[in-house]
């Protein structure tokens, strides 16, 4: 177990090392900090430190730099999230509330999360599977041509032409929606199937075929691989900060099967969640950090956003931002 001064030699050494990028020596320690120690009690402090793994001697430097087990401690014990400020969160507030749609919620929400952390920022589309239904429409096209419309409580909505087996009146067009919207108003997309199971039985013998292909085509939509849709932005920010790995790095991103590896699985709306350097699965990506946030409306879950960027990155102002947008979304999201 370290004692309270070597953690704060290492809280100096992280801070020190992110915002100078430089390896860190006792004595610009004891000077920039006020540990209350001499440099050599700073440096026989950085020595245990060493022998512990928490920091480590790049090359033949005389300073040190943290390592991935130094980075977890100081972001699990020795960091608090800061805070955005008054006028940080109202400019997210009024960018985000600007969006028209959910691709617009999501273009502006990867886009915003780029420029706060001047990393690359990654979110995941809503999850059809965690999301509802809010309203189904049935547009008339043709005569034996309708377009089905699926709108869920996240504002997604999903589009498809389906072509009827006979000619049908607008009437039985009307009725056919309201039956489907009094059924699978506020259903959860995973429960769709059993809901209308039995629905052509409770129509007129003559709805029936047309039911039969509307429902086809609606239970065909929510089949769909729709949760590995997730955008980035910001890869230009990574430029300067590596000097080697940068092609796995940006052929991890690339991968959308990796993306969602790195966010994480959706379940605890309240995670702020942060893997380091060797944590995360991708071999490419051991030398970046990972800090993700799922977003939604209340306990409801839809999918992940984050960050990824160097190990020497910001941690504290990194997880405050992501948390705060994570928020915001959810709460347009919510209210759209």
């Amino acid at each position: 177990m370290l004692d309270e001064r070597k953690l704060a030699v290492l809280r100096a050494v992280v801070e020190d090392y992110v915002s100078t990028n430089e390896p860190v020596g006792s004595k610009a320690l004891a000077e920039r900090h006020n540990l209350g120690v001499s440099p050599a009690t700073v440096r026989n402090d950085m020595a245990v430190l060493e022998e512990q793994g928490y920091i480590t001697q790049p090359h033949t430097s005389a300073g040190r730099v943290p390592t991935d087990k130094g980075y977890r401690l100081f972001v699990d014990r020795l960091s608090q999230i800061k805070p955005l400020s008054g006028a940080e969160r109202r400019a997210i507030e009024t960018f985000l509330a600007g969006a028209v749609d959910l691709d617009d919620v999501v273009t502006r929400t990867v886009r915003l999360l780029a420029q706060l952390t001047r990393q690359v920022a990654v979110v995941q589309y809503p999850s059809l599977i965690r999301s509802t239904v809010r309203h189904v429409e049935l547009v008339p096209l043709a005569e034996r041509r309708i377009m089905l419309v699926l709108i869920t409580n996240t504002g997604r909505v999903e589009q498809r032409v389906v072509d009827l087996p006979d000619v049908v009146e607008d009437d039985q067009i009307a009725h056919l929606r309201a039956v489907l919207n009094a059924c699978l108003d506020g259903c959860r997309l995973t429960r769709v199937p059993d809901t209308v199971a039995d629905l052509q039985e409770r129509l007129p013998e003559e709805d029936r075929p047309v039911a039969s292909t509307i429902l086809s085509v609606l239970l065909d939509t929510l089949v769909e691989r729709h949760d590995e849709k997730i955008v980035f932005a910001g890869a230009a920010n990574l430029a300067g900060d590596f000097s080697v790995g940068l092609r796995e790095v940006l052929e991890a991103l690339e991968e959308q099967v990796v993306l969602m590896r790195l966010l994480g699985e959706a379940s605890d709306s309240a995670a702020l969640t942060v893997r380091i350097g060797s944590e995360n699965p991708y071999s490419g990506l051991h030398g970046t950090s990972i800090v993700a946030a799922g977003y939604g409306s209340g306990d409801n879950e839809l999918a992940r956003l984050g960050v990824l960027g160097p190990t020497r990155m910001d941690y504290p102002v990194t997880m405050g931002a992501v948390r705060a947008v994570a928020r915001y979304v959810g709460q347009i999201l919510a209210g759209s």
